[in-house]
């Protein structure tokens, strides 16, 4: 079974003197190590069993119905929250970023658009 090793190297202390020169490293054996290392493997595995348990309990909440009449601004005109929707059950909504010096879209909001899994719409608002 291959292991990969984390292998830290410090020469001297940092300016703040809260790093580790050398010396102070606790250094050890590979044996050692992986022993240290499964342990905290496991811990690892267990934020993440949690953290997808807190997911799904996210997931698991109630639904709030909207209220208000939101109106946004879109290609074919102003539309409500509603109209957006088209008759379908679920919407996708996306954030794009534009910074003052932007002709387009965030090149990274873009590409998440754009390799989104997501079926498209017939029409983009």
């Amino acid at each position: 079974m291959a292991c990969a090793f984390a292998l830290a190297v410090c020469l001297r202390p940092v300016p703040d003197g809260k790093g580790i020169a050398d010396d102070e490293a606790q250094v050890t054996t590979r044996e050692e190590w992986l022993a240290v290392r499964g342990e905290l493997l496991a811990k690892e595995k267990e934020l993440t069993r949690r953290s997808d348990q807190l997911a799904a309990e996210r997931r698991e909440l109630p639904w709030v119905p909207i209220e208000k009449e939101y109106t946004f601004g879109t290609d074919q005109g102003p539309q409500t929250l509603r109209e957006l929707f088209g008759g379908r059950s679920q919407l996708m909504v996306y954030h794009f970023m534009f910074g003052p010096a932007y002709a387009a879209g965030c090149p990274v909001c873009s590409s998440a658009a754009d390799t989104s899994t997501a079926p498209s719409p017939p029409e983009r608002a």
